[in-house]
């Protein structure tokens, strides 16, 4: 009911109700409403009204509906017939019906709260369905058994699962198990030797060509400026002198000790940091030989105004290629006794070390993104831990020459090769799998071998980041070490004139057959190398011509 005063405030409210800036709130009594607004009365509280006022420029809507329940004074009808929008030239539109999901009520800040009420759905009556479609089990398009006749005359069973192999996806299946493991063991057995090429070198041709420096120094009996070759070989012989000097000092049997009272756990970890710092320090050795060589080609190559510039320059890079080549040594020497103390263990130590240190490897690899030249790195890298693990077992057999009681060596050469084996399984199914994963070919490890074949024969002119780098000075260290106490055991008590010949003996006969085993090794390598690289020619003229 409207007032017969028009009430000019913005808004009013009483105890009641009140609209304040087209915001209704109802109650159970009269609600007032200022310029231009509605009133709705609710005369019962079974009765529900529902409002809404429509504000604009030109006019206002009113939409009302009363529904009552039966009770209550003048239940059931409607305070308001119908809705209208009144516009100025005084036209009425048409009805509009307010919907189901409108009915709800308005609350102070303006929001809507929805009060829809939900019908709860019908339950499936399985006699009634029956009763009005009796071949629903049979039914073409909803039976059970044709749905599984379907399934059993459709096709393949994992259809939805898996797709149709192509001739593309055999041809990955077959590089993954057969053409690829042994391509990719041909090429890290090529680095194995190459490696060990490089370490007789070290320990047989760079003695022999200090002595003839040497030699010709005392005959000419005057001083010539040495090539670059020969103060190469001097820094490299004072590298290794070094550090064999330092690790002679060092006791073993104390680090032993110390490493033995660990648990298998701490084992692995010990053995897995000081191999991440043995992959370190092989990669900067690199560099810093490099540096060191390329001081000597200054030294060898400067003018006399000069000298003294670049003869500071390999003073400081010799000082430099001796503190990390001793702190190399010395993490390949504890990296070798740990691998002692799993061996002779008895908890079955070394068998979780390998476990755990080698799937560890293929988890950190397999799962990654790798380049073509990133796999052609980690084949190299895979061929210089090879080596590495043959240091270390020959640092084992010493240890066990030198301490071990009773019957060992069948149970050195078991553990020995397990490690082999296990190392080689390994290489084969994460290279297996990287290929797979990134899309490369076997063909891609016989590019590999046949630049490592180039970079034997010293033919290699293209790219010397794809070399082979290893540096044998700190396994070289670690292995004269290990070995002189076996020597030191074998000398007969004799006077000292007597020891130095034995001395002098057993050197003589270590150097032949070194020298020997160098020989064999490097003609093998340059044999190979030679026949696959024709091989490889005669292939791509074959592939060209056709």
């Amino acid at each position: 009911m409207i007032p017969e005063d028009p009430i000019t405030d913005s808004g009013f409210t009483d105890s009641n109700s009140a609209v304040q800036n087209g915001n209704v709130f109802l109650e159970n009594r009269s609600s007032f409403v200022g310029g231009g607004s509605v009133v709705c009365t609710v005369s019962d509280v079974t009765e529900v009204a529902e409002c809404q006022s429509v504000f604009n420029n030109s006019g206002s809507e009113l939409r009302q509906r009363n529904v009552s329940n039966g009770g209550g004074e003048g239940g059931g009808e409607e305070m308001v017939s119908s809705s209208s929008r009144v516009e100025e030239n005084g036209t009425v539109d048409k009805e509009v019906e307010v919907s189901s999901a409108e009915k709800q009520w308005s609350q102070p800040n303006g929001n809507i709260v929805p009060t829809v009420k939900l019908e709860p759905a019908e339950s499936l009556d399985w006699k009634r369905l029956m009763a009005e479609n009796p071949n629903f089990l049979f039914s073409v398009e909803t039976s059970p058994v044709k749905y599984f006749m379907d399934e059993m005359y459709k096709g393949n069973s994992l259809r939805s699962t898996t797709t149709l192999g192509s001739e593309k996806e055999r041809e990955r299946v077959y590089d993954t198990i057969f053409r690829l493991p042994w391509r990719c063991e041909l090429l890290i057995d090529v680095g194995f030797f190459v490696c060990l090429d490089s370490f007789l070198s070290l320990l047989t041709i760079m003695p022999t060509r200090i002595l003839m420096t040497l030699w010709r120094l005392l005959s000419a009996r005057q001083f010539k400026k040495p090539s670059a070759a020969e103060l190469s070989d001097v820094g490299c012989f004072l590298v290794l002198a070094s550090g064999v000097a330092l690790l002679e000092r060092t006791d073993i049997s104390l680090i032993y000790h110390m490493i033995r009272g660990q648990g298998t756990i701490k084992l692995y970890v010990v053995y897995n940091v000081l191999e991440i710092f043995d992959k370190l320090c092989q990669s900067f050795g690199g560099d810093v030989l490099q540096t060191l060589f390329n001081s000597a080609e200054g030294l060898a190559s400067c003018s006399e105004e000069n000298t003294r510039f670049w003869i500071w320059r390999f003073i400081s890079d010799q000082a430099l290629a001796m503190a990390f080549s001793i702190l190399h040594s010395f993490i390949l020497l504890a990296q070798s006794i740990t691998l002692s103390t799993c061996i002779v263990a008895h908890n079955n130590a070394l068998l979780a070390l390998l476990v755990s240190n080698n799937f560890a490897e293929i988890k950190s690899n397999v799962f990654k993104r790798f380049s073509k030249d990133n796999i052609h790195n980690l084949v190299y890298s895979d061929s210089v831990e090879r080596f590495h693990i043959s240091a270390f077992l020959v640092f084992v057999l010493a240890q066990n020459i030198l301490e071990a009681e009773g019957p060992w060596f069948e149970s050195f050469l078991f553990n020995a090769l397990m490690v082999f084996i296990c190392e080689m399984l390994i290489d084969i199914i994460k290279h297996s799998f990287l290929a797979k994963f990134n899309d490369i070919k076997p063909i891609a490890y016989s590019e590999f071998l046949e630049e490592l074949c180039s970079q034997t024969l010293n033919t290699q002119t293209e790219d010397k980041k794809k070399n082979l780098t290893f540096v044998p000075l700190a396994p070289a260290c670690v292995v004269i070490r290990v070995l002189t106490p076996v020597y030191a055991a074998h000398l007969p008590y004799s006077p000292l004139p007597w020891r130095f010949f034995w001395i002098l003996l057993l050197s003589a006969m270590t150097y032949v057959m070194l020298t020997s085993l160098k020989v064999m090794i490097g003609m093998a390598l340059q044999k190979h190398a030679t026949w696959y690289i024709n091989r490889c020619q005669k292939r791509k003229r074959h592939l060209h011509n056709d």
